[in-house]
């Protein structure tokens, strides 16, 4: 059976030149990149050019990117390391209330500790009210982490606004990037960005590896104990074999752009074109137009999202209700639920996220299969 694999948001396989790419720093180029001998020299360098690659994608200095586990840890050290960092300014935090869970979960934690968080609400499309925000900010307030187009939905935030705001008041500026990288052009003077988090494997490089950008002058503190790695801001040994995979992967989707964005637009409008033109009597979340260019999410009354993926599966069909990391959860997605959607469409909500390798036949075949799967499960509950 063919696998036909519709969840890029949750992971994306590792391409070809990124692989090769990482292949000799598991073998042969294995020296630790903190040894002072030659084969530890070598495995320090490629660190350093993954280092620059990674900073001339977003238009950043080597010297303000330093690399973690993932995009979780990245948000973390963020979050935390600017909030221990600036505390004598002040104890206030600004979010959304549909932030990734590594950034919400990280405000409760500081919240435990002292500090006090706000949570912005979002609009139907699950846009940040900037006047909300505006209202929001004290003379206590020392950061705002708002992500930059979001996971399930992929509402794409207005960054460049909401950064300017920040400055306007002194506040330091975080944006969860893990969505954004590779599917927007970001660059972080533009947008007005303090502090970006990322990750590889959504842009198919590999998993286990991520990125923070921290803007040069930002007070960040460490958040985990150990050796001097990263500029004494992230204690452990180097990865090397996934930094130069996750360097090689920011170049490689870059390089593609253009031709990647345009792809995934047009299925991306061609699958929702399909389906609104389908009986499902189906509601697209998040924004029509400012969205990220692979992602639709659909919510299909009388449906539960977690039983249609199941017969999705036995077609060889790989697709989402939402967060990989909110698998398990019986709650409805608290992304479907800010935005303001009852909780039979928030429990009938199927996220489709597009990739380089999705053809037209694919989507095709997804439509047909869900016109095939949807009214015999709808039947079931009506019965």
């Amino acid at each position: 059976m063919k696998i036909r694999y519709f969840d890029h948001a949750a992971t994306t396989p590792v391409s070809d030149a990124v692989l090769q790419e990482m292949l000799p720093y598991f073998q042969i180029e294995y020296g630790n990149a903190s040894s002072m001998y030659s084969l530890g020299r070598s495995s320090k360098k490629a660190v350093e050019i993954a280092r620059r690659k990674v900073a001339n994608s977003i238009g950043a200095l080597p010297k303000e990117i330093y690399f973690t586990s993932c995009g979780s840890e990245s948000d973390n050290l963020a979050i935390k390391g600017i909030a221990y960092a600036n505390k004598e300014k002040g104890n206030h935090i600004i979010t959304s209330k549909i932030e990734h869970p590594a950034v919400l979960n990280t405000c409760k934690t500081l919240e435990k500790q002292g500090f006090q968080v706000t949570y912005l609400n979002v609009n139907e499309n699950g846009f940040v009210d900037l006047e909300e925000l505006v209202n929001s900010i004290k003379p206590q307030t020392i950061l705002i982490s708002i992500m930059f187009a979001n996971n399930e939905i992929g509402t794409i935030q207005n960054i460049k606004e909401i950064g300017m705001i920040a400055h306007k008041n002194n506040v330091i500026f975080h944006t969860d990037g893990v969505q954004a990288i590779g599917n927007i052009k970001i660059d972080v003077n533009e947008y007005n960005i303090d502090a970006l988090s990322t990750s590889a494997h959504k842009f198919y490089g590999p998993k286990g590896i991520g990125a923070l950008y921290v803007r040069d002058g930002i007070k960040f503190e460490k958040i985990q104990d150990g050796g001097h790695q990263e500029k004494d801001k992230r204690a452990g040994t180097e990865n090397v074999a996934e930094i130069v995979g996750l360097g090689k992967a920011i170049e490689e989707i870059y390089q593609e752009y253009e031709k990647y964005n345009e792809k995934l637009t047009n299925l991306r409008d061609y699958y929702i074109e399909q389906i609104e033109k389908s009986n499902f009597n189906a509601k697209l979340n998040g924004d029509r137009k400012n969205r990220l260019p692979g992602n639709a999410n659909f919510s299909f009354p009388g449906i539960n999202a977690q039983e249609l993926l199941l017969l999705l599966d036995e077609k060889g069909i790989c697709a989402s209700a939402g967060s990989a990391c909110s698998t398990g959860n019986p709650e409805p997605s608290h992304v479907l639920t800010s935005i303001g959607l009852p909780k039979e469409l928030a429990n009938g909500a199927l996220r489709v996220s597009f990739g380089k390798d999705n053809t037209k036949e694919d989507v095709d075949f997804l439509v047909q299969s869900l016109q095939e799967i949807i009214p015999n499960i709808q039947k079931n509950v009506t019965n």
